[in-house]
């Protein structure tokens, strides 16, 4: 519709069109997001499954580690570990790593793109000028004269505003915004990664050195024996035999050295990586196992917490949320859309003379376009959005179920830990005094150089085997760490932008609890299906199928 000044009939009628649809806006098509209901386990393994013992005041065990179930993880786990290397090192790759800088990047760009979404919500103003050469035939008129070519010049304010009557465009707004969790939540799982790797790999290479060292030992005990043999067969005590006999066994242990040394490099290198540095700048620090503490208490959340406080879960969460607005989005758009705009108009032949007022137009209207016929497109992109729906959902439960198996391997890791550790403690005690005496008694002369060389492999192996064991036992303990999420959610994210469904969970804050409408039946399972399943409610969208 358009009118110039002074016609008021068609802008009242305008007006009233824009202002009925504007009293039908607000209704939101599609479901409206719950946060899934917390698991109902009460533990990670099944009962009579080893895992350390828990931490209970004036219980005493011989457990070198315990856990404190439903204890809080502190936001850096890696100070458990006692190193002031590991945490300056770690503190140093979160402000230079790449990946962190790339998580970030992208949570500001998700940030931004749901701020450009939301402003498509509010009115669109614009200013338009121009100027144009015309020619004006006035002969129709009755006016007789030579057309004459003129300059109009004309500049003027325009508005319009999509009414979001079936809230297609706060679905979309929503879906952006919890894209943005989405985003905010795989930074924090960045965080975490990395410093789980940098923990890990900083073990590692304790672990190493400590195995290069006890295999120094082992040569210079080998070199030890050597002389001895020499020192025998010179005496007529000792054949030849005897004394190359030693001399392979000394080259066999120095052959131990060189992978651990390439394993090493391997490691070190990958420290500097994760730094955000090359191997050629920057070397890290050189880690020792006596450098490293071991928790005795490690805090272990409830899987009901869990599911709240790991980066993973909620990003698949929120990705949820993200495909349930979309299926919010599609099925608005089986519904007419409705726009209002207007536009002011200052023209003149005088540059000059464009706000004198001597020809002002407006025009006022209401549009709306509802789909009839689009080949099915619109109903199938519905489907779609469904069945996208139902594979975030089949997503979110398969991160949980992974993510409930690593906390319970890992704690099952630990229990066989202690086992091990205290076995290879127990295997050197006795390998070091089956040594001993198997020496004096070559010395004098009561057994073989066969059985003094297989004491001192038994005792070799042994030594190496405790390394390996309280190795791996602090590489577990800083893997169950990382399991539980570590603890950034004590400081939740948040994401700026428009207000949220007030049914839908708040956009970035992960501890926070939706405010669900009342219910007759929990959510146990996909919350959509009360909207969108095999029973469909009132508001379920009732299209033509050549939608």
């Amino acid at each position: 519709m358009s009118f110039t000044k002074g016609g008021t009939a068609g802008s009242l009628a305008a007006v009233t069109l824009a202002s009925a649809a504007f009293l039908l806006a607000g209704c939101k098509q599609g479901p409206n997001f719950f946060s899934p209901a917390a698991p109902e386990e009460k533990a990670y393994t099944a009962s009579g499954e080893a895992i350390p013992p828990a931490e209970q005041p004036g219980l005493k065990t011989n457990a070198a580690q315990r856990i404190a179930v439903g204890a809080k993880v502190q936001d850096e786990w890696w100070k458990l570990f006692r190193s002031p290397q590991l945490e300056r090192m770690i503190r140093d790759a979160f402000a230079d790593s790449p990946t962190i800088a790339q998580a970030n990047a992208t949570l500001l760009q998700a940030r931004e793109q749901t701020i450009a979404v939301a402003g498509g919500s509010l009115p669109q103003f614009d200013l338009t000028a121009g100027v144009s050469r015309e020619q004006f035939n006035p002969g129709p008129s009755g006016v007789h004269r030579t057309p004459v070519p003129e300059s109009v010049y004309s500049v003027g304010p325009s508005v319009s505003y999509a009414l979001d009557v079936f809230g297609g465009i706060k679905r979309q707004v929503e879906a952006q915004s919890a894209q943005a969790d989405v985003s905010d939540y795989q930074l924090a799982a960045a965080y975490l990664t990395l410093s789980g790797n940098i923990t890990t790999q900083a073990i590692t290479v304790a672990g190493i050195n400590a195995q290069i060292k006890t295999v120094n030992v082992i040569i210079a005990d080998d070199q030890r024996n050597l002389e001895l043999i020499k020192t025998a067969q010179t005496g007529g005590t000792a054949t030849m035999v005897d004394v190359t006999t030693a001399q392979t066994q000394l080259a066999n242990d120095k052959a131990l050295l060189p992978p651990l040394r390439q394993q090493l490099s391997v490691a070190r290198d990958a420290l500097t990586v994760f730094v955000g540095k090359t191997p050629a700048d920057w070397s890290p620090p050189n880690f020792e196992l006596k450098g490293l503490a071991l928790p005795p208490v490690v805090p272990v959340s409830l899987p009901s917490a869990l599911v709240r406080q790991r980066p993973d879960i909620l990003a698949a969460e929120a990705q949820l949320h993200v495909a349930a607005a979309r299926l919010g989005v599609a099925t608005a758009n089986l519904y007419p859309n409705f726009t209002f705009s207007a536009n002011v108009l200052q023209s003149a032949t005088q540059a000059g003379d464009i706000f004198s007022g001597t020809f002002t137009a407006y025009n006022i209207g209401a549009q709306m376009a509802a789909p009839i016929f689009h080949g099915g497109t619109l109903t199938a992109e519905q489907r779609a959005a469904k069945h996208a729906l139902d594979a975030s959902w089949a997503a979110y439960r398969g991160t949980v179920i992974s993510a409930f198996g690593q906390v319970a391997d890992q704690l099952q890791a630990l229990a066989h830990d202690d086992e091990a550790v205290k076995a290879q403690q127990a295997a050197v005690a006795i390998a070091g005094e089956a040594l001993r005496l198997a020496r004096l008694s070559y010395e004098a002369g009561n057994s073989t150089l066969f059985q003094l060389l297989d004491s001192q492999r038994q005792r070799d192996q042994a030594q190496l085997g405790l390394v390996r064991a309280q190795t791996q036992r602090l590489i577990d303990t800083s893997q169950l760490l990382v399991a539980m999420g570590s603890g950034w959610w004590n400081t939740p994210p948040s994401v700026p932008g428009p207000e949220p469904d007030p049914h839908a969970l708040v956009p970035g804050s992960p501890t926070s609890q939706p405010k669900l409408p009342a219910t007759k039946e929990p959510d146990k399972g996909p919350f959509w299906l009360r909207w969108f399943g095999e029973s469909p409610g009132p508001n379920a969208p009732k299209a033509d199928a050549g939608s």
